[in-house]
């Protein structure tokens, strides 16, 4: 077979924010958790990675390029995918091109990998989990694995715990297994995007700065050092995830509402219990939870939940596009954009909410009256760089559209 073809793959994973959080793992190598959790997949209009995978015999060595930037492929967790993945490889042949890989040829084939965040890497809005899931994912296609999303989250485990959670839509469930090599830790589906349409989803991105304390050398710490992980663990979240998938299934936002704030308050408590204590949250993410928990309160039934993950990054989630447009009119109120910031750079993502919410312009954004729940309401000016706002969506897909790919169909190197 000629010597100078590259069959390439390109697929898009969106990213997913847990309402019941992973925190801990019981085995490093294999990323076990101590604990179930459930996410929403957010929808990849707005968040999501895109990857483009290509083989080829002429390339020499495993390369990788991360929004641009190549990167070193000899990290373990990246190592431990590729391996999984060229494990189950399958025979591959491409007709029309005259071109057969057989099962055994993807030992000595290498490959390309490219992969772009439409959101910044390390802000705390689960990139690895979009990263590794869409690597594996586009992986597999291209190598022709014949297992199902949940067989192959099990191997995106391995890149991000998280990760797993990545390759559904909808509202997701990371089993935490109980076999120590790990095969039965894996996602599975608790009801699709169309189960739950009303809810809306609204990030306050409070900082894009890597934070201070990875999530990896944090859950080491607290595993080694946190009593109150232990009980939370053993007692707590068993009963949560029961109580939050009854939520889900039911669609009853009160009871979503408790569990979900509750678990993300219990996720910092626990950081706060570890030996340094870790802190994600800052004054800002505070100020914000204190405007949900007196919103609420003072409707008598929860409008919105909140859910921090670890970092001062809001995850908002307004039970209906109404009480999503009066949230957005309470977060401008208090955390306008700065004077020199344009509103169209300052609420991204689906920007029909800004419409129901009455707000064209910054003047709007002055003229917000201060809430009624809050006495002598402050504005801080610039405390929030800006806010996302998007839904439960989808899961992995692949593009067909070769101008969507991010290497060259000749060359197999980044456009």
């Amino acid at each position: 077979m000629a010597e100078s073809w590259v069959i390439m793959v390109t697929a898009q994973t969106p990213t997913n924010i847990a309402v019941i959080k992973y925190w801990g793992k019981r085995d490093e190598k294999l990323i076990l958790p101590v604990n179930d959790s459930i996410s929403v997949t957010l929808d990849p209009v707005h968040l999501c990675t895109t990857t483009t995978v290509a083989v080829s015999p002429s390339f020499a060595q495993d390369r990788m390029w991360l929004n641009g930037k190549e990167i070193s492929l000899s990290g373990g967790r990246y190592q431990n995918c590729l391996r999984e993945i060229r494990a189950r490889a399958c025979d591959v042949e491409d007709k029309e091109r005259g071109i057969k890989i057989s099962k055994k040829d993807w030992e000595k084939l290498h490959v390309h990998i490219a992969s772009y965040n439409n959101f910044p890497t390390a802000a705390g809005l689960a990139s690895s989990a979009a990263g590794f899931a869409c690597l594996v994912f586009a992986l597999a296609k291209l190598m022709n694995a014949k297992e199902d999303n949940s067989e192959l989250s099990a191997i995106a485990r391995q890149g991000s715990g998280s990760a797993c959670r990545s390759l559904f839509g909808g509202f997701v469930k990371w089993k935490m297994g109980k076999v120590e090599d790990g095969s039965d830790s894996l996602a599975v589906q608790v009801v699709d995007e169309k189960h739950w349409d009303d809810l809306v989803i609204i990030i306050a991105v409070v900082s894009s700065r890597q934070k201070e304390t990875s999530s990896t050398t944090g859950m080491r710490e607290t595993v080694e050092t946190s009593l109150l992980l232990q009980h939370r663990a053993k007692e707590i979240v068993p009963k949560r995830i029961v109580q939050m998938e009854e939520s889900i299934k039911n669609r009853n936002f009160a009871s979503f509402a408790h569990l979900t704030c509750a678990d993300s308050n219990q996720f910092h408590a626990v950081c706060m219990d570890t030996c340094p204590p870790i802190f994600y949250m800052n004054d800002t993410s505070h100020r914000i939870i204190s405007c949900v928990e007196k919103w609420n309160r003072s409707v008598g039934t929860p409008q919105v939940a909140y859910t921090f993950d670890a970092g001062p990054n809001a995850v908002l989630i307004a039970h209906n596009r109404k009480a999503a447009a009066q949230l957005l009119q309470k977060l401008l109120f208090y955390f306008p954009p700065n004077s020199d910031t344009e509103l169209n750079s300052y609420v991204l993502g689906d920007k029909s909410i800004l419409k129901d919410a009455g707000i064209e312009d910054l003047k709007d954004v002055e003229a917000l009256p201060p809430p009624p729940e809050i006495k002598d309401a402050p504005r801080y000016k610039g405390d929030v760089s800006y806010f996302i706002c998007t839904r439960p969506g989808r899961g992995p897909v692949l593009l067909s559209d070769e101008s969507q790919a991010l290497l060259s169909p000749e060359t197999g190197l980044p456009k």
